[in-house]
């Protein structure tokens, strides 16, 4: 069955590790017959929630306009939303957590997100597979608030260079979660 999967990535890099997973991801899922839409928030303007509570209130899903705009309809309409990132100082990127975060005008604006498939792609510098906890456990949380599925996690440890991921099975495992959705 086809699905509609919406990628946010985190990284202004885009040369970078992460990239070239999320690459992997979305050449498997489009080889499995998958649509898929990516949005680059490190190269969009979007800013963070500013708890107005007016969302949806000018018909987009944020009264502040932005490129988050762009990206809510599609969040909306997807049945799969994946987030691929690098850990930035053990959290999440500032370049992804505005989209994360404003996610919550669609639970404000009465919107049904319930039951949509949700994943993560992920790396780091640091070889502890715990430093990536600080992307993990909220992408898990707010995937389960939402009645999101989580389908999957690829969580790369000891990359940092660009190219670094190449000496990892990262790319195959991004490859293989689109492959098994």
């Amino acid at each position: 069955m086809s699905k509609k999967i919406v990628v946010i990535t985190g990284s202004p890099r885009k040369a970078g590790n992460s990239f070239a997973m999320t690459d992997a991801f979305i050449q498997a899922a489009q080889a499995k017959g998958h649509t898929v839409a990516r949005f680059d928030a490190a190269m969009m303007k979007i800013g963070g929630c500013r708890a107005c509570e007016t969302c949806f209130k000018t018909g987009k899903a944020c009264s502040f306009d932005d490129d988050f705009n762009t990206i809510a309809p599609a969040i909306l309409e997807a049945d799969v939303v994946v987030f691929t990132m690098p850990v930035y100082w053990y959290s999440i990127p500032a370049q992804i957590k505005g989209v994360i975060d404003r996610i919550y005008s669609l639970v404000v604006g009465g919107k049904d997100v319930a039951g949509k498939e949700c994943a993560l792609i992920a790396c780091c510098e640091e070889e502890d597979k715990t430093v990536l906890d600080g992307v993990r456990i909220p992408i898990q949380r707010s995937a389960a608030l939402l009645q999101w599925k989580m389908a999957g996690e690829v969580l790369v440890t000891g990359v940092l260079n660009p190219g670094d991921v190449d000496n990892t099975d990262g790319c195959r495992q991004a490859a293989a979660l689109a492959a098994n959705l």
